[in-house]
């Protein structure tokens, strides 16, 4: 009953201001059937379940000519993707700042903002905007969604519009709590402290032609978290630092486009599990995705995912060696292929469905899980169908 009641009063809130000509709101809702067959990613024990649901609504209010705030709560169930419940997915006082020189525009976000320096992450948490219910898990990996998702601090976007191109230069700074679930991901389920991030740093530029079929980014981000162990914890003080290089990119036509993402993260990591311990690791992938559009009404989409957790050991069998055989060698990449059918079935209606062939599965689980092996064999399968509307 707690998240209804919390969805009511949000709504209530909604209708008190709904007369005036300075408040929109809108919404969604979605709902799906989906299966993870031999991995426990999305569903256990390969069941077909109706754990794909996505509700949300959100409002924009404008307190003065250049100030406004705009916030957005959700519901979501992805099965064990990540945590069920009702989320603020963001809320903060939006300033456009006037008047700057050379044909320049900025705002200034204040509060929990969304993530706006990848391709997909400002509208990650909107169905309806989504070519797939699983997004590629290379860069929009599940397992630590919403703290990616969004932090609560400060960002800046500047924009110009010339002639012949458009620059967007993004900066932002804050920070997001980790809840039980991402502390599992990254530590493993025997993890029972708490997992603060101090910090994360981010920057990205994105260039466009005056004729808009190109957008070309790049982008930065920088981490630190500290562990916190409980007094019945088998695991120790420490920390971990991670630094992220991103280059994203797409093309429009006609009737298809293509985007692309390539990602390549360094982890620093000390303490956790001894006093002296150290481990360094870099991992790197990416995806592409071609989408056709058939007519008005109905696209489709083809994509391939791929993810290594160790650039020095690639095919894993060096993580399998020094778990003692414990954590089977492809759990040290993944590479996922992807087809996908959208089709609007009548105006803000739309059915949406997807499968995957997945090699892999180093985003299934936290490596650092005493049964590890049992969360999904080396070959894996996926899908979903999904039913939107939004208002």
């Amino acid at each position: 009953m707690k998240k209804w009641s919390v969805f009511a009063l949000w709504f209530a809130s909604f209708n008190t201001f709904a007369s005036s000509s300075d408040f929109s709101w809108h919404g969604y809702i979605s709902q799906g059937i989906t299966q993870s067959k031999d991995s426990s990613f999305i569903t256990d024990n390969d069941d077909v379940t109706g754990e794909l649901t996505e509700i949300g609504l959100n409002g924009y209010y404008q307190l003065a000519e250049n100030i406004s705030i705009a916030g957005q709560i959700n519901y979501l169930d992805g099965g064990n993707r990540f945590e069920q419940g009702v989320r603020l997915d963001y809320l903060f006082v939006d300033w456009k700042l006037p008047n700057l020189p050379g044909g320049w525009r900025g705002q200034i976000h204040a509060g929990r903002f969304k993530n706006r320096h990848w391709l997909y992450s400002v509208t990650r948490d909107v169905p309806q905007t989504r070519y797939t219910s699983v997004l590629p898990q290379s860069v929009y990996f599940d397992g630590f969604r919403d703290v990616a998702l969004g932090s609560n601090g400060i960002q800046t976007s500047f924009s110009h519009f010339g002639e012949d191109n458009i620059w967007e230069l993004n900066w932002s700074y804050g920070r997001s709590n980790i809840n039980d679930s991402q502390r599992d991901f990254l530590l493993g389920e025997e993890a029972k402290g708490k997992i603060k991030q101090d910090f994360v740093h981010q920057a990205s530029v994105f260039w466009q032609p005056s004729s808009m079929t190109w957008k070309l980014g790049a982008s930065w981000l920088n981490s630190d978290f500290r562990y916190m162990p409980s007094e019945d914890d088998n695991r120790l003080a420490g920390g971990a630092n991670i630094e992220r290089i991103m280059l994203s990119g797409q093309y429009f036509a006609e009737s298809w486009e293509i985007s692309a993402e390539l990602i390549r993260e360094a982890q620093d990591s000390q303490g956790l599990f001894s006093p002296n311990f150290v481990s360094k690791r870099t991992g790197e992938g990416g995806f592409v995705q071609f989408r056709y559009l058939f007519n008005n009404d109905v696209s489709g989409l083809i994509g391939y995912d791929t993810y290594v957790n160790d650039t020095s050991d690639r095919n894993g069998k060096q993580l399998e060696a020094m778990s003692g055989g414990l954590i089977p060698a492809y759990f040290g990449y993944q590479d996922t292929y992807t087809l996908g059918l959208r089709w609007d079935i009548a105006p803000k209606w739309r059915l949406q469905g997807e499968y995957h062939w997945v090699e892999g599965a180093t985003r299934v689980v936290s490596l650092l899980n005493i049964d590890v092996a049992s969360h999904a064999d080396k070959d894996w399968e996926m899908w979903s169908l999904q039913l939107m509307y939004w208002f």
